[in-house]
């Protein structure tokens, strides 16, 4: 590899497996990113257990092992796919882990903790991509993007920070710099009326501190309206340019649910650029 920066993906295979576009999406975005990239593919094992008399009725050892054989299936055609997908074949590596069933968000969480930020491809439909979310930004300690199959391999000219002055948009704001193209712009988003600020020119207070650094920043300023946080921080990034927002993992009072729970893959199924997570 020629970076010295890796970033890891872990891919599911069962009950099902992420949409195709959603993972060629995050592979391409890797290397524009400045990044290696590091897969792993998740192959399901499920306990032997005997139903007694049920094994007459149904062969549970034998659905077990197709299930098990299907799951390896997959991850074979998925370490292809990432290497069809990835614009230098040299720059991946991928390995295939078997762990238990209803044990691969918490490995994955483990081994994102060796690496320098997670990609994660998404898709809000599939509901053990939001336990992998859940896992990987909550426990791995490492910063984490979400990526739609919508977002386009390209360098990130400008970004957007959701900017609250809490500690966990401070970490945010660490781990997203390093993504930002050489010369690239920075628009700091305060949502106004989505909760109590400690101040009354946050973003104006963060944009003047970057700038001093020599980045190009200004403060930008909405209010919910309507919108959930989630709608109101993607319009506004989108609006003034931005191709990556981040947030710390807790620097909004809802922003659990924009990761989360029932409401959630509402609010995500219209994910419209990547969106790094810190927390």
């Amino acid at each position: 590899m020629t970076h010295s920066r890796i970033a890891y993906m872990p891919l599911i295979t069962y009950p099902e497996a992420i949409a195709d576009d959603a993972t060629r999406a995050a592979v391409a975005l890797a290397r524009p990113l400045g990044y290696a990239l590091s897969v792993t593919t998740f192959a399901v094992d499920f306990p032997r257990v005997s139903s007694g008399l049920g094994d007459l009725l149904i062969d549970i050892p034998g659905l077990v092992q197709s299930t098990e054989e299907k799951s390896r299936a997959e991850c074979r055609r998925l370490e292809q796919l990432v290497l069809e997908s990835a614009a230098s074949p040299a720059d991946v590596h991928c390995t295939a882990r078997k762990v238990p069933w209803g044990a691969v968000p918490g490995d994955a969480a483990e081994q994102a903790r060796y690496f320098d930020l997670a990609l994660l491809p998404w898709a809000a439909d599939t509901a053990p991509v939001g336990d992998m979310a859940e896992a990987v930004v909550f426990g791995s300690g490492r910063p984490a993007v979400l990526v739609p199959p919508s977002a386009r391999p390209a360098p990130v000219d400008h970004l957007a920070i959701a900017w609250d002055g809490s500690r966990v948009a401070a970490r945010a704001l660490g781990d997203v710099l390093p993504l930002l193209a050489e010369g690239g712009s920075i628009s700091v988003l305060t949502v106004r009326d989505e909760k109590p600020l400690g101040g009354s020119d946050l973003a104006g207070a963060l944009a003047s501190s970057l700038a001093k650094r020599g980045l190009n920043a200004k403060p930008v300023e909405t209010t919910l309206g309507n919108r959930t946080i989630a709608e109101a921080l993607q319009d506004t990034a989108l609006s003034n340019g931005a191709q990556l927002l981040a947030m710390g993992g807790f620097g909004h009072s809802r922003i659990r649910d924009f990761v989360l729970g029932g409401a959630t893959r509402g609010i995500l199924s219209q994910l419209r650029l990547p969106v790094l997570l810190s927390h």
